[in-house]
C-alpha cells in the first residue's frame, strides 16, 4: 500500500534532506566540533537531539505514507549524520586523529593520577576580576 516506486524515491530523498537540514541547524559546523575538546557533552547533548528529532520526522513521514523506503533512506541519513558529529566530536585536537572514547593515560605519567578533561576541571582559583572572593 506504499507509493508509486519514482514518488517514493522522491518523497524518501526529501526526508534526507530534511534530517540534514535538522542536523545542520541544531550541531555545530563539523570543523568546529573537530576543533574542541574531545567528548564535549554540549556537543554530544545537541547531536543527540538532533538525532532523535529527525528519527521522528522521518518516522513520522515514513507512517503517513506507510511507505519502507522512507524509513530506510531517511533512518539512513540520520546514522550518518550521527556518525559524523560523533567522529569529529572524538578527534583529538593535538594528533588529529579520532581517539578512543576511554580516557587515556597522559604520557610520561607514572604516578597513576591522571588529568581531568577540561569541562571536569574545578577552577583553583575563586576570585573575581576584582580580586575579592567569590564566596
Amino acid at each position: 500500500m506504499g507509493l508509486k516506486p519514482e514518488v517514493s524515491l522522491a518523497v524518501a530523498l526529501a526526508t534526507a534532506t530534511v534530517v540534514y537540514a535538522v542536523h545542520q541547524n541544531a550541531t555545530p559546523n563539523l570543523a568546529d566540533v573537530r576543533s574542541l575538546e574531545s567528548n564535549n557533552l554540549d556537543i554530544q547533548r545537541a547531536e543527540r537531539t538532533a538525532s532523535w528529532v529527525s528519527a521522528g520526522v522521518v518516522a513520522g513521514i515514513s507512517l503517513l505514507a506507510k511507505d519502507a523506503t522512507i524509513f530506510i533512506i531517511g533512518g539512513s541519513m540520520v546514522i550518518a549524520m550521527a556518525w559524523m558529529t560523533r567522529h569529529a566530536d572524538q578527534v583529538d585536537t593535538i594528533t588529529k586523529r579520532a581517539s578512543s572514547i576511554k580516557p587515556t593515560d597522559i604520557v610520561g605519567n607514572t604516578s597513576g593520577i591522571t588529568e581531568a578533561p577540561a569541562q571536569e576541571r574545578v577552577p583553583l582559583n575563586l576570585t573575581n576580576a576584582y580580586g575579592s572572593s567569590v564566596f
